[in-house]
């Protein structure tokens, strides 16, 4: 199974920069693609952006223009710049797994970025 570790996440003001980093490991020759979502209070998660192995990228609409997802390996990065306080929320790394027993999404544990205003 794989298993997804981030970091990155903190404090920056309006109009910063934030470079988020996920680390998997276990089985990381199963995975298809790799993503960004994240939950803000009272929010659904929702989706910032995806990779897939074939380096096919996605960006929520919010997002677009602003953030940056690259991959190496089993590694993704999230570069956020341009900043904006409703960016606040905890920023999740997800993977897709495909096992002969089917597909499952794994999820990290999250890491927290408040944008202050």
């Amino acid at each position: 199974q794989v298993q997804l570790v981030e970091s990155g996440g903190g404090l920056v003001q309006a109009g910063g920069s934030l470079r988020l980093a996920c680390v998997a490991s276990g089985s990381i020759a199963s995975i298809s693609a790799m993503a960004w979502h994240r939950q803000a209070p009272g929010k659904q998660r929702e989706l910032v952006a995806t990779i897939t192995n074939g380096g096919r990228i996605t960006y929520g609409d919010s997002v677009e223009g602003r953030f940056t997802i690259s991959r190496n390996n089993a590694n993704v990065y999230l570069q956020m710049n341009g900043l904006k306080p409703e960016d606040t929320a905890v920023y999740y790394c997800y993977a897709n797994e495909v096992l002969s027993t089917g597909v499952y999404g794994r999820w990290g544990q999250g890491t927290q970025v408040t944008v202050s205003s």
